[in-house]
């Protein structure tokens, strides 16, 4: 079974943009078990790291 995918960046204001087009992906037969989410990476949460 495949599934589609198109990722969009959204800014502030509500504009779009495609990052990615379209494509199909095959899902993980078992996904990986984590009990977090990773730390963000971002510029904005970067900053309050310090």
């Amino acid at each position: 079974m495949t599934m589609t995918i198109k990722v969009y960046e959204v800014d502030r204001e509500g504009h779009t943009w495609v990052i990615r087009p379209e494509a199909e992906v095959v899902p993980l037969e078992r996904p990986e078990y984590v009990h977090a989410y990773p730390a963000c990476e971002c510029a904005i949460c970067a900053e309050g790291a310090s």
